[in-house]
Formats: C-alpha cells, sequence, structure tokens
C-alpha cells in the first residue's frame, strides 16, 4: 500500500508502520526465505504499491500464483484478522485487480515474447548452447562475419544458415579470422537443433520485445504489471536465467540516464534468482555485476528473489540495499552457517540476536532493513508483512484467455513475422553462386568440345594437305612415266632406222624408251 507517498510494506512489532523509500527504491533489494515463509506475498505488496504509485512492474511467475494479481483478492478470516491487526480499514485497504499484462517465452499462458538471436549476442547466446570456450570464439566470429556483410540474425533458422555458410567456406574465412573447425561448427549446429527442440524456435524471432512498450500506464494512472509465465520455462534453467540477464542487459542499454528519481522508472523482480548466478561464467558474471551496479542510475530497481542470501554471490549482494529476510532453517551446519551469514548481511540491532530471530519466524514475519533519506541501512527489525489487495493463486484459463487478447499490446506481438534475413540472404547467395557454377561448368565444357572440334578440323585438314600432295606426287610420277615412254620408244624408232631394219626398230625403241624415263626420273626428283 501506498501511505503519505513511500509504500506501507509492514509494522513493526510494536505497531509502527514499516516503509520502503520510493526515491530509494532503486537502490534495488533482495527477498529471501525458505520455502512456504512468504516471500511470495512481500513480493505481491510491493509489486501493488509500485503500480499504485505508477511504477510499472516486472515479475516472473514460476509458481504459477502470481498471475492472480489481475483479480480481485478474496475475503477470508485470516485476512480480516490481519486488516484489523494493521488497522488497514483507515488507510484504504480495498480488494481490488491490477492492470496486468501476461507474456509467455512459447506463446502459450501469454503474449509471445522474442528477441533476435542478434540481440542476445554470442556471450548470452553461448550460455545457453552450453558451449566451451573455443566454440564461444567461433559463434563470437560467426555473429562478427554477418554483421560485416549485412546478413541479419534473427532466428534459429538464419544462425544454422550462418553456421553453413562459415564450415562450408571455412579455409576463405581463416585468413581473417584464424582456423574454423568444421567439427566445432558441428557441435555448434548440434546445440542450436537441441535449443530449438527445447522452444528457442518459438523465442527467438520477430518481432522481438520493445522494452519500451512496458513502461506505459494503464488509462487510470497505474503502473502495468507485466508477469512473465515461467512455469514451464523454468524447467530449462538456463534459457530462464538467460532470457532474465537479456531483459537486465536490455535494459541497461535502452534506458537514458535519469540520476535520481523521486521513484524508478521501473522495477523488476526476478524470482528463482539463483539460476542466475549457477554455473556462470566470469566474463558473464562480471557484467552481471557491472549491470546491477549502474542500471539504478537509469531509474530502474532490481529485486531479486531466492531461499537463501548465499545464492547471490557478494559483489551482486553489497549493491543490494532494501532486504526482507523471511525464515530460514538452520537443521544442518550449512545451515547454521547460512543463517549467520544472512545475519550478519543486516545492520546490527542490540534489542535482539539476529540469528536467532530468523530462526523463529513465522509465516509472514520478516527482518528488514531498508535504506534510510540519507542512503544508510536502517538497523534490523523485526516485522508482520501487510497482506496483498489483489487476488492470492492462479486464475482461470478462460480469464488468462480474455486477459492476453485484450491487452494494447497483443496485436504487435502475437503474430510472428519472418523479415528477409540471413537465412533467405545466404540462399540467394548460394543460388547464386551454384547458377555461377553451373555456367561455369557449362561454359568449360563449351570450350572443351570447340578445342576437340577445332583440333579434329585441324587434323582432318592436315590429312587432305597429306592426301593432296601424295596425289600430286603419284600424278606427277605417272605423267613423267607416260612421256618418257612415248619420247623414248620414238627416239628408238629414229635410231633404230638409222640402224636398219625391224629388228632395230624394236630394240631401239624399247632401249631408248627406259633410257628416257631413267632420265626423266631423274630430272623429276
Amino acid at each position: 500500500m501506498v501511505r503519505d507517498g513511500k509504500i506501507w510494506i509492514a509494522n513493526s512489532e510494536s505497531g509502527s508502520p514499516v516503509f520502503v523509500l520510493p526515491k530509494m527504491a532503486n537502490r534495488h533489494g533482495l527477498i529471501a526465505g525458505a520455502t512456504g515463509t512468504g516471500k511470495t506475498v512481500t513480493l505481491k505488496v510491493l509489486a501493488e504499491s509500485f503500480s499504485d504509485m505508477g511504477v510499472p512492474v516486472f515479475l516472473a511467475d514460476v509458481k504459477g500464483d502470481i498471475a492472480g494479481m489481475l483479480e480481485a483478492g478474496a475475503d477470508s478470516e485470516n485476512i480480516q484478522e490481519r486488516i484489523k491487526k494493521f488497522g488497514l480499514s483507515d488507510h484504504g485497504f480495498s480488494y481490488q485487480k491490477y492492470p496486468t499484462t501476461l507474456w509467455d517465452v512459447y506463446g502459450k499462458n501469454g503474449i509471445q515474447v522474442r528477441t533476435s538471436i542478434s540481440e542476445m549476442g554470442p556471450l548470452l547466446l553461448g550460455r545457453i548452447l552450453d558451449l566451451n570456450e573455443t566454440q564461444k570464439d567461433i559463434l563470437t566470429i560467426v555473429f562478427k562475419i554477418a554483421d560485416e556483410n549485412g546478413w541479419f540474425l534473427y532466428d534459429t533458422k538464419d544462425l544454422k544458415a550462418m553456421l553453413n555458410e562459415v564450415a562450408e567456406n571455412n579455409k576463405e574465412y581463416a585468413a581473417e579470422y584464424g582456423n574454423i573447425a568444421k567439427q566445432s561448427v558441428g557441435a555448434i549446429q548440434r546445440a542450436v537443433v537441441a535449443l530449438e527442440m527445447a522452444g528457442g524456435d518459438q523465442f527467438f524471432g520477430q518481432p522481438d520485445l520493445d522494452i519500451r512498450d512496458w513502461l506505459t500506464p494503464d488509462a487510470s494512472g497505474k503502473g502495468m504489471i507485466h508477469i512473465l509465465d515461467s512455469q514451464n520455462l523454468i524447467n530449462n534453467g538456463t534459457l530462464y536465467s538467460t532470457f532474465l540477464l537479456w531483459l537486465l542487459s536490455e535494459l541497461f542499454e535502452t534506458m537514458p540516464e535519469v540520476g535520481d528519481l523521486d521513484k524508478p522508472k521501473m522495477v523488476f523482480f526476478f524470482d528463482e534468482a539463483h539460476l542466475l548466478f549457477k554455473d556462470t561464467p566470469k566474463a558473464l558474471f562480471d557484467k552481471i555485476e557491472q549491470v546491477v551496479k549502474l542500471i539504478r542510475s537509469k531509474g530502474i530497481g532490481v529485486y531479486f528473489v531466492t531461499q537463501n542470501p548465499r545464492d547471490i554471490p557478494d559483489g551482486v549482494l553489497a549493491q543490494l540495499g532494501n532486504k526482507v529476510q523471511h525464515a530460514l532453517h538452520a537443521y544442518t551446519p550449512s545451515d547454521q552457517k547460512a543463517v549467520k551469514a544472512a545475519a550478519d548481511s543486516f545492520r546490527e540491532n542490540p534489542s535482539f540476536k539476529t540469528a536467532d530471530v530468523i530462526e523463529a519466524l513465522g509465516t509472514g514475519e520478516a527482518v528488514v532493513s531498508f535504506l534510510q533519506e540519507d542512503g544508510t541501512p536502517s538497523v534490523v527489525e523485526k516485522v508482520f508483512i501487510l497482506p496483498p489487495q489483489s487476488k492470492m493463486g492462479g486464475i482461470d484459463a478462460s480469464v488468462r484467455d480474455n486477459a492476453i487478447k485484450s491487452s494494447n499490446l497483443y496485436s504487435k506481438y502475437a503474430v510472428a513475422v519472418d523479415p528477409d534475413s540471413a537465412y533467405e540472404m545466404l540462399g540467394r547467395k548460394n543460388e547464386q553462386e551454384a547458377v555461377a557454377e553451373a555456367e561455369a561448368k557449362e561454359a568449360a565444357a563449351a570450350a572443351k568440345q570447340q578445342a576437340k572440334e577445332e583440333a579434329a578440323a585441324a587434323k582432318a585438314e592436315a590429312r587432305e594437305k597429306e592426301k593432296e600432295a601424295n596425289r600430286k606426287k603419284r600424278a606427277a610420277k605417272s605423267v613423267g612415266t607416260t612421256v618418257a615412254g612415248t619420247v623414248g620408244r620414238e627416239v628408238g624408232k629414229k635410231v633404230g632406222k638409222q640402224l636398219g631394219g625391224k629388228f632395230g626398230q624394236t630394240l631401239g625403241g624399247n632401249t631408248g624408251a627406259q633410257l628416257f624415263r631413267g632420265i626423266l626420273n631423274t630430272l623429276l626428283k
């Protein structure tokens, strides 16, 4: 609830109201405690209060019991006792619903929420795909090649097309980017297929979420409460945590610097926060810590919800100024250390031992410390959390469906689009290369055939020339023989006449012909 311009979250043991100062709400916070100790109630009371102040809120609904915020709470004996105990009737407490937009990565229990492969980036995507360092380096190269060539990476089929491109042309790319092993590319491709089977093909695509759409209040001026249905998403802890990390990074990169404000521009509650830091590589952890440190200057408050404060790394925990610690159970020596660590994170109260109180807290009770006007944490105190005004628990399918389709953002994000991107661009590139290759082969074959034909023609021409030369040689020889015979016979006749008698003619003719033929052949040669 909002009281005197401040967020009234609880009453102390003495009955005094305990507030979260809106101007300090973007200094982040922690809600911790064992299962069933009241974390969800605390989260709802804070979210309702921010909404009442016109501040939009994001919540991850892991158990399906937060969506009830879009319906008014129901009266009960327990709630009536708490209303009376806190004196809420005198301060405008009423059961009411809150403006709520439902989202879902899978598009089943909320408006489809998507981002593009490019927006996710190789660092976060490598974490989703569980790649080793070499494979992450190659994935980074793939992104760089795509960026330099204007091949847009929107969805998983774009990424697979890019991986094929790099694998098939790895030798050409190696000169500029270094060795790219086909085996490593193949491992990435298999990981992408596994991601698609886990629903990644639905999460990556267009239109991608514009985080600025979440900043618009409803018609009454209340901040919109955006609830991500995570009941199925939480089964894939890596995808869930990476989505939240992407969301945090997107906020950081999108929102302008605003400095200190009277109230946050938006507040995020990340449930099951331990998943954000589980098996997180150092490069990614450093990025998370940096974003948490700097994002408050952009008016964004981030609240981590988890079972144990030990789930949050010290570097991040140190940035969480507003703390709500519900009960922790110390059944083992390890549990006892966890309780002590939780107690030590608070500013000590001389009137009680914090660790003992944490162990003895009942449902709806907590120890808290919030930032004061001067930015210092208040002394830890035991409090009783106010009840929420909206419905506790889930909602019917018909109510959910109506809420989804009546949202102003439904028409913008419900239908997926597939713009021209790497898949289509590389498809055309491959087609053009195939056509060019086919034309080159055809031209080579034609040139080869032409050369073959020209060689055959030249050979035929050479044979003809040889035949002609032989023909002329034979003709010349034949002419010489005929002429020699005729002339020889005539000469012989004349010689025979002079020698006298028929015998002399015959002998002289034959001999003369032979003699002349020999002389002529010698000359022709």
